[in-house]
This record gives structure tokens, C-alpha cells and sequence, in this order.
């Protein structure tokens, strides 16, 4: 059965500017009816790792927080610790980039909650028991929430192929050992050559799965040992630990993917999933800079279905028209898929497939457009 995905493609006027035709999405999809009075609504973002000027605006995302007050819920901010080290690997980190690309409370008109705490160790359990994951490791303040919607910038992605709705909410509001646990296929990777043998990850490796070798002095591994909580990545100051982003990449989308249902499993309320298809760049968010599009902007995109909202959003970037200069191959048509030529070790199906075989949605989907005439006001 096709699932509904509401459209606007950012059309707006006088007397319908940005926020009311948010607003009108939001209502068509129903976001509304389904906000009750004192429900604490986590809004899932991407703040923007340093360096990076593609993320989300906040001026963009504030209608959603407001039409969720209006509604009587409390909305906060929300994310979880990176794996790598940098701007967003722990909470006090991650909240000054926050503050640094405009996300103030004051302004926004709802806080900032890192949702894994302090080091990203507050989590909750969450038996799925699939293909590859017994346990999913969420976000604890995203798992205690009454209400999740996740506002994301679709955009390509260099493991994924792309980042949507599903990326946003399997690695995004998992905990840091949850992340490691999407990884694991792959595998952490050791960088002898940078370590300094300070012995910090050592301290933090609970299995001790990390040693430092005797012959070298610097940092080993022993991969048996290692449960893939992602504390080293944390502690180690001297990038001799990372994440061997392109091996296992199927294996890798399909935990991402499990990783998503046992999201959707802490909630008894569906999950609104806002896709913005603009500025669609070919990497994440996370890569420290912001490239050039590869299409026009196109539009925003709200369904209850994650995998429809995805497979939308997909379809039309691909049938959007090229831009130049960009990290496109010349060559590339309207039809053909343009994050597959960027990223071409990824899958063709990036994964949707599996999504849909485990439940989290259809990838056949009704797009409903919300701007039909540009002279009436909404």
C-alpha cells in the first residue's frame, strides 16, 4: 500500500510566507493530532559539525518547534555523540557548536539535549532481535521521549550514499555504543603511526580488547575482544584509533536500518520524519565543510513513513537536473542516480530495500503537493 508523503516545493507569497506553509504541512500530515498536551517532542537535528555551512538553518526548523508548542507539547533540540573526535563527540562539545551555528534556545524557543549525556554512554536496551542486531542502543533522552520528529537534511552521505529520514534516526539517535554497534562489520582500524602511547584508550577499554605492543610501544588491537562501545574514539586525542568507513557497506546499511526500527520501537506514537531536499550536497553534515549542490533545491517533504519520505525525496533529486560545477561525473541525466555516481561503492538501493522487507515502511508512495494555487491564501 503507497504511504502519503506531503510536498511543498517552496513556493511561498505574501500572504503565505515560509512559516505559514510550514505550517500547512505539518497540519495536512497531521502532526497535530497526534501532539498532546505536556508531551516532551524530541526534534532530531543536525547541528553541523565545525566547518560546515550546509546544515540545516534554524530559521528553517523553528515553525516546527512552534507549531508543536502551539499544539501543547514541549519540544527540545536533539542529538546524540559522535563517533569520531571532533566538535560533537561529547555533550559540552556538542552544545557549543550548537550555540555556535544560531541553535539558541532563546531564540529557537525550545533547549539543547545532547541525548546520550554527558560522554554518550546514557542509553537504553531496546530488544529487536533481527538479521544482525539482538539489542539496540538508543539514545536515552530520544527513548524516554514522548514524541519523536526527525527534521533532516537530505543530502548524500560518504558510507551510506545518502542521508534522509533513516539515517537520521538509526545512527543518529543511537548512543555512542550504538554507533559502534552500526560499525562493527566494519570494524575499528588502528593508527600505530599516531599513536603517542599516552594509554587513554586503555583506561576507557572496559574488555580490553586495546594493549600496546611490546615490539612497537604503540597502540594494538584485538578485534575478539572488542564489543564496539566507542569509548576509545572519545579518548584517544591523536586520531590513532578510526572507523574503516568502506568495508561490510551492505552489512552496514542493514544494521543501520534495524538500528532505525528500535527507534520507532520506544515510541507507542508515530514518528514524523521532515525531509528538507535542499542544498543537496554530495557528503554528510559531519565532514568539517559543505561542498556544491548537485541539484536545485527541490522542496520539503513530511510523512509518517520513513521509507516512503526517503524513496520521495531520492526520486526527485534524481529526476532533478544537474549542477555544475559539482562533485557529479559530467554526463549524469535527469533519471539516473546521482548519489550512486558520487558514491559508487554503495549499493543501488542504499539500503531501502531492507527497510522495507523489515517493516519500517512502504517505498511506494503518494506525493500530495500542498501548493496548487499561489493566488489563495492558505
Amino acid at each position: 500500500m503507497a504511504s502519503k508523503v506531503y510536498f511543498w516545493n517552496l513556493r511561498a507569497s505574501m500572504k503565505a510566507p515560509f512559516h505559514a506553509r510550514m505550517r500547512s504541512l505539518l497540519k495536512a500530515v497531521g502532526l497535530n493530532k497526534e501532539v498532546a498536551e505536556g508531551d516532551l517532542a524530541a526534534v532530531k537535528i543536525h547541528f553541523g559539525e565545525q566547518g560546515t555551512t550546509g546544515f540545516l538553518r534554524p530559521l528553517w526548523v523553528k515553525p516546527i518547534l512552534d507549531f508543536i508548542t502551539e499544539c501543547g507539547g514541549k519540544p527540545f533540540l536533539t542529538d546524540a555523540s559522535t563517533l569520531y573526535v571532533g566538535q560533537r563527540g561529547e555533550a559540552v562539545s556538542h552544545h557549543m557548536c550548537a550555540a555556535r551555528h544560531g541553535w539558541d534556545p532563546l531564540v529557537m524557543g525550545a533547549p539543547v539535549i545532547i541525548a546520550d549525556g554527558l560522554k554518550g554512554t546514557a542509553e537504553e536496551a531496546v530488544p529487536i532481535n533481527l538479521k544482525h542486531i539482538e539489542d539496540a542502543y538508543i539514545a536515552r533522552d530520544i527513548a524516554e521521549a514522548d514524541l519523536l520528529i526527525s527534521v533532516n537534511h537530505f543530502k548524500g552521505h560518504e558510507l551510506a550514499g545518502y542521508g534522509g529520514a533513516l539515517k537520521n534516526m538509526g545512527m543518529g539517535c543511537a548512543s555512542k555504543k550504538g554507533k559502534m554497534h552500526q560499525h562493527f562489520s566494519t570494524g575499528p582500524v588502528v593508527r600505530p603511526e599516531n599513536c603517542v602511547a599516552c594509554e587513554a584508550c586503555l583506561n576507557v577499554c572496559k574488555t580490553e580488547a586495546l594493549y600496546i605492543d611490546e615490539e612497537t610501544g604503540k597502540i594494538a588491537l584485538a578485534p575478539e575482544r572488542c564489543v564496539g562501545c566507542g569509548g576509545c574514539f572519545v579518548a584517544c586525542r591523536h586520531e590513532g584509533l578510526e572507523v574503516n568507513w568502506k568495508i561490510g557497506v551492505q552489512e552496514f546499511l542493514e544494521r543501520m536500518m534495524e538500528y532505525t526500527l528500535g527507534v520507532v520501537k520506544t515510541k507507542d506514537k508515530p514518528c514524523l520524519h521532515v525531509n528538507f531536499v535542499m542544498d543537496v550536497v554530495p557528503d554528510c553534515d559531519c565532514v568539517g565543510f559543505t561542498d556544491a549542490p548537485v541539484c536545485p533545491d527541490i522542496g520539503i517533504l513530511a510523512s509518517f513513513d520513513p521509507v516512503a519520505v526517503d524513496q520521495a525525496s531520492m526520486d526527485l533529486v534524481n529526476d532533478a537536473p544537474p549542477l555544475y560545477p559539482s562533485q557529479l561525473p559530467f554526463g549524469v541525466m535527469p533519471g539516473q542516480s546521482k548519489f550512486a555516481a558520487i558514491h559508487q561503492h554503495v549499493p543501488e538501493s542504499m539500503g531501502l530495500d531492507y527497510a522495507e522487507k523489515i517493516g519500517l515502511g512502504s517505498r511506494e508512495y503518494e506525493l500530495i503537493p500542498m501548493v496548487k494555487d499561489e493566488k489563495k491564501e492558505e
